[in-house]
């Protein structure tokens, strides 16, 4: 998935971690229990904690997993409390996005995925109103003919109603 789409999904809030402690920047080591998500142990992912081991009090053994699998150990201490982040783990889905933002992808993908269920899309979004003949022309005998080389014309307004009001008056000039 590209970078827009990383885009998209943080704005609506997909499984974005939010850190548990709020006002302090860092987590004690007695926060770090199996299956909690720790920011600071890899330089540019969360690990999940597999397993926690104690030295006394002030040190631990942290058995921890990275996003792509691999399970790995260390040794924190104390003063690494500093450079360790719980995270609570976003749910897979949150309804606090931006809704506009929402109606408008959701609205493009409707538009992009009608000429499913509509086939005559085009005819029914446009101002034109054509007449029965025409679309059994171009929906029914042009387009199945692939590839398409036929040129289609249509000539309204080119004078006969005119031409015909003039021959009823008798006038040789249309008016």
């Amino acid at each position: 998935m590209g970078a827009r789409g990383q885009g998209i999904r943080a704005s609506f809030g997909y499984g974005v971690g939010q850190s548990v402690n709020r006002g302090q920047p860092w987590s004690k080591l007695e926060e770090l229990t199996p299956n909690t998500a720790v920011r600071g142990i890899l330089p540019d992912a969360l690990a999940t904690v597999v397993n926690v081991q104690w030295f006394g009090s002030d040190a631990l053994e942290l058995t921890y997993k990275s996003p792509s699998g691999k399970v790995a150990n260390e040794l924190l201490y104390r003063h690494d409390e500093a450079r360790l982040e719980v995270v609570e783990q976003g749910r897979p889905w949150s309804f606090d996005g931006d809704g506009g933002l929402f109606r408008l992808v959701s609205e493009a993908n409707r538009i992009r995925l009608a000429h499913l269920f509509d086939p005559l899309l085009a005819v029914h979004t446009s101002l034109v109103e054509p007449l029965p003949h025409q679309i059994t022309a171009v929906y029914e005998v042009m387009l199945p003919r692939q590839p398409l080389r036929f040129l289609l014309a249509d000539d309204p307004g080119a004078g006969q109603d005119h031409h015909g009001r003039a021959t009823d008056k008798g006038a040789d000039c249309p008016g």
